[in-house]
């Protein structure tokens, strides 16, 4: 095992600051091939930054309310080093036919002055909602968003803050509680619960994210020598193997030292030097 990387993390314990069972999927990778002790801390609420279901509205973009989440871990829990991650759910970017999970993780070592972001876009999830008006409708899409493996949430309307029924894994109780909404408010909204404990597909995507972050935190800067150097940003342009136009696809990996900043560009990442014509947005518009 690597001399620096074991001075850094071995022996040490992670928090994982989440409350909905993301540490199934974190611990056992840390664990393994960090040298860690992995812990979840006790009634740490991280609905306080933000709901899926939207009673509490996340105020913040994705990677700042990321960040407040793992230093009030370590505030409140008196850690030194932390991890946590952070979902966002919607149309692909480049493709708003289909929905994308985005999972950020955040581990910030303190002791070090150290922290690492890694992330995934994923089309790998069941994100979907829909008025129903119907139990033939409820099934229809309960079948769709892989029900009940994945669990679903029900409301009165696509905008409800109140009378939501969360965590729905049961055909019964999925049927009682649209029977019951409907009579009370006349129909109801049926979407997937996005919470990583009733969601696998979304738990995978995170499962994904961990091991890129475990790579990143394995890979020693050039410069000095602290782990966590990686890919920060991707800059376009592969050129067309036709024409010569530039894409959309990556020519360049710009790595980064999450401590000092190095820089290293990386030409051609993916080892190839011309894209495709049917990605070209002139040859194929």
């Amino acid at each position: 095992m690597n001399t620096k990387y074991t001075n850094y993390f071995e022996g040490r314990t992670l928090l994982i600051a989440t409350q909905h069972g993301k540490e199934q999927v974190i611990a056992p990778i840390f664990e393994k091939n960090l040298g860690l002790q992995c812990t979840v801390p006790e009634h740490f609420d991280t609905d306080a930054f933000g709901t899926f279901a939207g009673e509490i509205e996340r105020t913040d973009d994705a990677l700042t309310t990321l960040r407040k989440k793992c230093t009030s871990a370590m505030k409140h829990y008196q850690a030194d080093l932390v991890i946590a991650s952070e979902g966002s759910f919607g149309a692909h970017p480049e493709s708003i036919f289909l929905p994308a999970d985005e999972e950020l993780l955040m581990f910030i070592d303190q002791r070090h002055g150290l922290e690492v972001v890694e992330r995934t876009l994923s089309t790998q999830t069941n994100f979907s909602g829909a008025t129903v008006n119907s139990q033939a409708a409820l099934e229809q899409f309960a079948k769709r968003a892989l029900f009940p493996s994945h669990a679903l949430i029900l409301r009165p309307t696509a905008h409800s803050t109140t009378h939501i029924i969360k965590g729905i894994t049961a055909w019964e109780t999925l049927y009682c509680s649209y029977d019951r909404l409907v009579q009370q408010f006349g129909e109801a909204y049926v979407a997937t619960d996005m919470r990583a404990l009733y969601n696998p597909s979304r738990m995978e995507v995170i499962k994904q994210t961990t091991q890129k972050l475990l790579q990143r935190l394995q890979t020693h800067c050039p410069q000095c020598h602290i782990p966590g150097f990686g890919v920060t940003a991707r800059q376009p342009g592969l050129p067309c193997a036709y024409c010569g136009v530039p894409t959309r696809s990556t020519l360049v990996h710009i790595q980064q030292c999450a401590k000092c900043k190095y820089l290293q560009e990386q030409l051609y990442p993916h080892h190839k030097t011309a894209e495709d014509p049917r990605y070209c947005d002139y040859c194929n518009p």
